[in-house]
């Protein structure tokens, strides 16, 4: 509030001024008005001032917070890159600049300034297109190459994106924990702002979810012998979080790492590598074949007549036939046949002494 009453002051001041010079110039433009000089200028200094006092946040305080707000929300490297190519663009402008202003006027006058301008636009714009550039200038003119910006032969040391998803989820935890995991585990801060705006949910269950999202987050870094790094690069022609997601492992060649269906499955259509957590889990799962015994407790009824049902320790759901008489009781089995589905593995098998 004080920046903007300092602003205003500062504003009619100057257009107090402007307005004064105004007042002159319509002395020489309407001799008429000369005998009143004075209530001219009165005037013409009052219109600037109450026009100042009025428009001057308006030009001032209210576009610079707009710019600060802006450049908060640029990803450090594509601010980078924009600078960078400014100044090429502003090189090539004044290489081009000499011979344009040996054109005739008024062509020479102006269209050098327009060509500068130009070329120090059109430096921005490849140069955020293309946030690459400063990594290929560095490795260009620096010597030696930087490891993280070479391309690892090795697939398995590709950066590895979290979606939100898999944070919740907190199974990640575990699996950096056994060293399956290699390479560097990258959270967007884009998903981190998901994750806090989920823990600042009014409904009770979704809040409770955040949290423990960036619990998890917190555990990833502390403890994980995996690095865990939080990257403020985006893409922000994207407005999902899913459609971020993908752009950017695009760009970094990157790994997704999800237990979501369908960001995997859009994921894969545009040829972006994804590690699904469930389908990982899946496959971790007991394999039992048809005829094989094993033990299992049965703990509740099935939904057929005469079925109960245990689950194994991965938490396969175990369908015994001829059952329903040995819930709460451990009894042998035999598998009978074994079912894939989109959920998981069920298991049917008889009792042995049934």
């Amino acid at each position: 509030m004080k920046n903007d009453l300092i602003t205003r002051v500062l504003g009619a001041l100057i257009f107090l001024l402007g307005g004064l010079t105004l007042a002159d110039q319509l002395l020489l433009w309407f001799p008429a008005l000369v005998p009143h000089i004075t209530l001219t200028r009165v005037i013409g200094s009052a219109i600037g001032a109450v026009l100042g006092f009025i428009i001057s946040p308006a030009i001032s305080i209210r576009p610079l917070r707009r710019l600060r707000h802006t450049l908060q929300q640029v990803p450090i490297q594509t601010l980078i890159s924009g600078i960078v190519g400014l100044f090429l663009g502003l090189a090539l402008g004044a290489l081009i600049a000499y011979p344009l202003s040996l054109l005739p006027p008024p062509l020479g006058q102006f269209l050098p300034f327009m060509g500068a301008l130009l070329a120090g636009y059109l430096g921005i714009m490849v140069a955020t297109m293309r946030t690459d550039l400063v990594h290929a200038l560095r490795e260009r003119f620096g010597g030696k190459i930087q490891p993280e910006h070479v391309e690892s032969a090795h697939p398995t040391n590709r950066a590895i994106l979290l979606d939100t998803s898999v944070i919740i989820d907190g199974r990640i935890a575990d699996i950096c924990a056994t060293g399956f995991i290699q390479g560097e585990l990258l959270v967007p801060l884009f998903v981190l702002n998901e994750l806090q705006h989920i823990a600042d949910s009014a409904d009770t269950l979704r809040r409770n979810r955040g949290r423990r999202g960036l619990e998890i987050l917190r555990h990833l870094q502390e403890d994980s012998p995996v690095p865990v790094r939080i990257t403020d690069e985006d893409d922000e022609t994207a407005k999902e979080v899913d459609d971020k997601l993908i752009s950017l492992a695009r760009r970094l060649s990157a790994h997704i790492l999800t237990n979501d269906y369908n960001l995997n499955r859009v994921a894969e259509l545009q040829g972006v590598s994804v590690l699904n957590v469930n389908e990982l889990a899946n496959s971790v799962k007991t394999v039992l074949l048809p005829g094989e015994s094993f033990s299992i407790s049965v703990i509740q009824a099935g939904k057929e007549m005469d079925q109960g049902v245990g689950y194994l320790d991965d938490g396969t759901m175990v369908v015994v036939e001829d059952g329903r008489d040995y819930i709460g009781q451990t009894v042998e089995v035999t598998v009978s046949k074994v079912l894939q589905t989109a959920a998981g593995r069920m298991i049917f098998a008889r009792p042995d002494y049934a």
